[in-house]
């Protein structure tokens, strides 16, 4: 029988922002007050001590916080090269710094690979090893500060290491670590699964993250997105980690620019209270 137990709902600021800063106090109090159980934040490269403070603040209105990252060629963990492979461990330990400082408990993203950085070939097994001894050190890392990672299935346009559940699953096999799990995307899922049941009962073992996300990045539930296979197939594997909204808007025009988002989807507080009430009363359907 599904679980009983309702998976948290968290909201991805990256609608607003990439840069976390105390001007998004108001906004998670509001996504507090509208019901959310916690925030999704971008890690880059600003002091550890902004995610300190605003994680202080997160709880003292009581949210919890997840994660997201990315890496760029120069710190890419399925580079031949070994030194950008050291450089890639150093960089996602300065993530797991700053999530910690946050008080997160997962980093998410297409971490297993550069982003949007492509050889023009299929991928290697090389290169899904190197990835996964980054990922392995890593995790030693990051299981002192109790967080897990959770590496991201991307399309092919963004992508190319892992596109699909079977190969992020083959890469958290290889990684073969308690705190290298993996996520579920629906925007990506949308474009390279050929069914959301099979995909997900194949990640099922690993799966420790979702992202609920429409298949035009705008507010859940308004798109084509097959939701009630997801969410009846998320109960069916008893499936109780976080459930968070990624959406994105231009508000944000140098983090819109870098992910080709060239147009307005939804508000983002449209996106926020109609995602938040739709996925409450997918999981009350398959509760």
């Amino acid at each position: 029988m599904p679980s009983q137990t309702t998976s948290p709902v968290g909201f991805n600021l990256l609608v607003w922002t990439a840069a976390i800063s105390e001007e998004m106090n108001p906004i998670a109090d509001r996504l507090k007050q509208i019901g959310y159980d916690g925030v999704e934040c971008f890690i880059d490269n600003q002091d550890v001590s902004v995610y300190r403070k605003f994680g202080e603040h997160l709880n003292q209105v009581g949210l919890q916080s997840t994660c997201v990252t990315v890496v760029g060629p120069d710190e890419n963990p399925a580079s031949e090269s070994a030194s950008v492979r050291r450089q890639a461990v150093a960089h996602l330990k300065g993530a797991v710094d700053r999530a910690h400082a946050l008080g997160a408990s997962v980093i998410c993203g297409p971490f297993h690979s550069a982003f949007a950085t492509f050889t023009r070939r299929e991928p290697q097994p090389d290169e899904y090893a190197y990835s996964a001894e980054v990922l392995h050190e890593v995790a030693d890392y990051a299981q002192q500060a109790n967080i897990v990672l959770t590496p991201e299935a991307l399309n092919r346009f963004e992508c190319y290491l892992c596109n699909t559940m079977e190969q992020l699953a083959e890469l958290v096999r290889q990684a073969n670590h308690p705190h290298v799990r993996a996520m579920f995307d629906t925007h990506h899922a949308n474009m390279e699964e050929k069914r959301f049941p099979e995909a997900i009962r194949t990640i099922a073992p690993y799966l420790a993250h979702v992202h609920i996300s429409e298949n035009d990045r705008g507010t859940p539930g308004d798109g084509h997105i097959p939701w009630d296979d997801t969410f009846r197939t998320l109960a069916e594997i008893n499936y109780t980690g976080w459930m968070t909204i990624e959406a994105f808007t231009r508000n944000d025009i140098n983090f819109a620019n870098s992910i080709n988002v060239w147009r307005e989807y939804s508000k983002p507080w449209e996106i926020a209270e109609n995602g938040l009430k739709f996925i409450k009363a997918m999981q009350a359907k398959y509760a």
